[in-house]
């Protein structure tokens, strides 16, 4: 595959994370490589950030969203994952520490006239957001008179919103200024809906995955190897923000 750049932690952790699972045979290695491979479930989305990842020559298991991955939890698909976490993921599988809250609002097409929150929630308008996704849910809580459709990929949802099919769009502000860069005429609304938290998560049931995945995103806020993935993947100007 060309054209295309490293995914964000999910790069590092292939390599980082590999270098400290134990080489020989042990109760980790057994649980968090079982197939001898570590299997990193990544979102695909042409828009980049600090959650979704671009695709490389370097195997990962990639889904064209995070509903997709929440779904394959209990299917032994794969062994590590960063996504934004709900309540409704967190029974699904553990999460460990944060490493990214993002601000989620929406994206309004060429000409609307939808200027605010206020303006947005009415009958008749179309919103759209990736399917079983942190955010859709969100918006549906958000949204008390607007139709709310889930489609599931980022491409998909941009031809729409290019078109004048669908009225506005639900993602992060960070990804959604990059795309009113790409549709001239859409705008981004200045109100936040939802603080999104993502963070690396095992499958249920893997206490000595979860363990070690927890301590290394620790040593990696703490040694700055999460603010060089930053920076190494075109977000400089991104501050890393944990809880």
């Amino acid at each position: 595959m060309s054209n295309q750049s490293l995914p964000r932690l999910a790069g590092l952790v292939l390599g980082v994370l590999m270098m400290a699972v134990p080489a020989s045979a042990d109760p980790l290695k057994d649980e968090i490589v079982p197939t001898g491979k570590l299997r990193v479930a990544i979102g695909i989305s042409p828009a980049g950030g600090a959650y979704w990842s671009t695709k490389t020559a370097v195997e990962y298991v990639a889904y064209p969203n995070s509903g997709l991955i929440t779904d394959a939890a209990s299917s032994g698909a794969w062994d590590v994952t960063f996504l934004p976490k709900d309540p409704d993921r967190e029974t699904k599988m553990s999460f460990g520490p944060v490493y990214e809250i993002a601000d989620a609002t929406y994206i309004v097409k060429p000409g609307s006239t939808i200027t605010n929150f206020q303006t947005l929630d009415q009958p008749g308008v179309k919103v759209a957001a990736v399917n079983d996704t942190t955010t859709m849910r969100g918006v549906i809580a958000h949204l008390k008179n607007t139709k709310v459709t889930g489609y599931q990929t980022y491409d998909e949802i941009f031809g729409l919103l290019k078109n004048g099919e669908i009225d506005a769009f639900a993602l992060s502000r960070d990804q959604l200024n990059a795309m009113a860069k790409k549709i001239p005429g859409t705008r981004v609304l200045d109100e936040t809906f939802k603080q999104t938290t993502t963070a690396v998560a095992v499958p249920l049931n893997h206490p000595l995955a979860f363990a070690f995945v927890t301590k290394f995103m620790m040593e990696a806020g703490a040694s700055g190897l999460i603010r060089k993935a930053y920076d190494d993947n075109g977000l400089k100007d991104k501050p890393v923000r944990t809880k």
